[in-house]
C-alpha cells in the first residue's frame, strides 16, 4: 500500500468535493491511502507537491481543482503555469495526476468533476497510480 497526497486548490468547494470524492476512490480502489491538503489556488499547488516530495512520505500526488474562465487574462496564466509547475515536477520523477479544471464555465466544470460523469478527479488519481506504477518498474 503506497500513501498518495492529493493537494487541492480550494476555491469552489462543490465542484473540489466531487473531484475529490473520485480521485479518493480510484486511490483506494486500488489499495492505497490517501491524505488531503488545501491550499489557497492553483498556482500554490506545484510547490505544495514539491515540497510534499521532500519529504519523502508520499509516492504519489493528485492535483485537485478548478480554473474557470473570466474576464481578465489571468484565467490563462493560473491554467498555464499551474499546468507547467506540474509538468515540471513530473519530468523530474514525481507521480501527479492533473485534476486541475480548466473550462469557461461551470456547467462544464460540474460534467468534469462528478463522478457520475467524466469524473475527472478518478481520472487524475489513475494517472497517478500509472506513473507510480512505472516508477516502481523502472526506479
Amino acid at each position: 500500500m503506497a500513501q498518495f497526497l492529493i493537494v487541492e486548490a480550494r476555491f469552489y468547494d462543490h465542484l473540489n468535493d466531487m473531484l475529490i470524492a473520485g480521485a479518493r476512490a480510484a486511490l483506494e480502489a486500488a489499495g492505497h491511502s490517501v491524505e488531503v491538503v488545501t491550499v489557497p489556488g492553483a498556482l500554490e499547488v506545484p510547490g505544495t507537491i514539491a515540497l510534499a516530495d521532500q519529504t519523502g512520505r508520499y509516492e504519489g500526488y493528485v492535483a485537485i481543482g478548478v480554473v474557470i474562465r473570466g474576464e481578465t487574462y489571468h484565467f490563462e496564466i493560473v491554467a498555464g503555469e499551474s499546468a507547467r509547475g506540474i509538468m515540471a515536477l513530473t519530468m523530474d520523477g514525481v507521480a501527479i495526476g492533473n485534476g486541475i479544471l480548466t473550462v469557461e464555465n461551470e456547467a462544464q466544470a460540474i460534467v468534469r468533476a462528478d463522478p457520475a460523469q467524466k469524473d475527472k478527479g478518478g481520472e487524475a488519481a489513475k494517472a497517478a497510480l500509472a506513473l507510480y506504477e512505472l516508477r516502481r518498474r523502472w526506479g
